[in-house]
């Protein structure tokens, strides 16, 4: 059977359409499609919530694609591990608590697992600004097409509507830092501002995390190395035990969250 052109953009058009348009109106919507965002929204879509991720770059993963220098192997701990257990992806003990895995066969299974839970994952979207209303906290995304700010062309945004927002944009920690942009110093850090990641120290930066995954105004959650970054703590390189956990931990943050309001 003969699938002409026309049918072919048709079909992908509206099939787009109408994923884009449902994911306008949702629970938590997630910036960035790096270890810690994917994660997160796995765990929420497993558990019934409308879940969009918006990814800026063409392919998803964030840091974890490349590995270590362009070496596609990450290392994780056994906190980290028990994760990628969950997600079906081979790990190899290296020494006592130290597991290597594939970067390219963690990252793809995680997205694979993500969207077959129900979460919407879209990639060439850019964030450039946040949706805030009266009562002072979080409603929503404002989206634009990646190529736009690109090709330093001036096209209006789309905005999409949620009640919990994810800032997941790694070391940017590009939602924070718009807040704080519009609005003043008013993240729940030390100065109210993002404080900027410090040099990388693999021990620190994995236990800080956890502590540093949390809301960070009303109805935003910082997640993975945002986290890091909006609290003042270190990276933490090719481990990325503590970006899998981080994503577990925001997702429960948010689920927190959504069963108050």
């Amino acid at each position: 059977m003969k699938i002409d052109d026309i049918t072919i953009s048709k079909a992908i058009s509206e099939s787009f359409m109408e994923n884009f348009i449902e994911a306008m109106e949702g629970d938590v919507a997630i910036a960035g499609a790096g270890p810690a965002g994917m994660t997160a929204a796995y765990y929420l879509a497993t558990r019934g919530v409308k879940t969009a991720v918006f990814e800026r770059q063409l392919r998803v993963g964030g840091g974890m694609p490349g590995g270590g220098m362009m070496f596609n192997r990450i290392i994780v701990q056994e906190e980290g591990k028990r994760i990628l257990d969950e997600f079906d992806v081979r790990t190899k003990e290296y020494q006592e608590g130290c597991y290597v895995a594939d970067s390219l066969e963690a990252i793809s299974t995680i997205c694979s697992k993500a969207i077959k839970a129900g979460a919407r994952i879209f990639n060439l979207i850019t964030v450039e600004d946040v949706m805030i209303r009266e009562e002072d906290r979080m409603a929503g995304l404002v989206l634009n097409w990646s190529a736009v700010p690109l090709a330093g062309l001036h096209v209006d945004p789309l905005a999409i509507r949620a009640k919990v927002v994810i800032d997941a944009t790694g070391h940017g920690s590009e939602i924070c830092h718009i807040v704080v942009n519009k609005i003043g110093s008013k993240l729940r850090t030390k100065t109210g501002k993002v404080i900027g990641e410090k040099p990388m120290w693999a021990e620190v930066g994995e236990k800080e995390i956890i502590e540093n995954t949390k809301e960070v105004y009303p109805g935003l959650i910082a997640a993975g190395m945002a986290a890091n970054a909006v609290f003042g703590s270190p990276r933490m390189g090719a481990i990325f035990g503590g970006m899998l956990l981080s994503g577990k931990i925001a997702a429960k943050v948010a689920l927190d969250i959504l069963s108050r309001r």
